[in-house]
């Protein structure tokens, strides 16, 4: 089964809107895992409008599924801060400062000898790396020489197009999910997948790891409480 990392970047974000410590990001963070979530991510980036610098420690030492940080690995915060936590897994994503959310992936090919330099760093710590990478054979293919153990589909390209024309939606989705089967790179998944178009996506791409999952699942969980949604897109997977 494809495990379900729940981002909670947007409770982070509920909670800052009025300062203080409603919702509060630990909880929400151990309900998740309760109710069937197998991994949490977050996604700090540098000015803390959501995740703050001090939550990713608070969690660290709770979390007993896997712990995914996502961001900007050319940030020395960031780094400095995922070296320190030691979670699972961290997600190398090409965020610009200020950009509200991700919205594309590494140029593996541009940036390799940067990326084999920053993978080696994480690993040697015992880190699992995935780089997110768009949908494109060659972009996969350039992932597996940075030494990477995963990467993760960015898949908003797939959302997008999924009500038009799903099955066209899914074809560099699918290449690209056989291409990193063959260099045997791990597959994670994530971004505007929801409980519309995730078992489509799931059931398509073969040896799909992870999902993370975030702003629909907490909308979601708006109507229909956060044990429930949690428990509707653990079916779809």
């Amino acid at each position: 089964m494809t495990k379900l990392s729940v981002n909670i970047n947007k409770i982070a974000t509920l909670r800052n809107s009025r300062g203080g410590d409603n919702p509060n990001l630990v909880k929400v963070a151990l309900d998740c895992e309760k109710f069937g979530a197998q991994g949490i991510t977050v996604h700090p980036r540098p000015d803390e409008r959501h995740i703050r610098y001090q939550d990713v420690y608070d969690l660290k030492s709770v979390i007993a599924t896997e712990f995914n940080i996502e961001g900007n690995c050319k940030e020395h915060k960031f780094v400095d801060l995922v070296l320190a936590n030691k979670p699972a897994q961290v997600t190398l994503v090409p965020d610009a400062e200020g950009q509200i959310t991700s919205n594309h992936g590494w140029d593996t090919i541009k940036h390799a000898d940067y990326l084999k330099e920053i993978v080696a760093v994480f690993q040697q710590e015992g880190i699992r790396v995935s780089i997110f990478v768009d949908p494109v054979v060659d972009m996969v293919a350039a992932a597996a020489d940075t030494g990477t153990d995963r990467i993760e589909l960015y898949t908003e390209a797939f959302a997008h197009n999924y009500f038009a024309d799903r099955g066209k939606s899914i074809v560099a989705y699918v290449a690209a999910a056989h291409k990193a089967n063959a260099l045997g790179l791990g597959i994670n998944a994530g971004h505007d997948l929801d409980l519309h178009n995730l078992k489509y996506f799931a059931q398509s791409i073969p040896g799909l790891l992870e999902v993370s999952i975030g702003h629909a699942l907490i909308s979601d969980a708006l109507y229909l409480g956060l044990e429930q949604t949690i428990g509707r897109y653990l079916e779809q997977l």
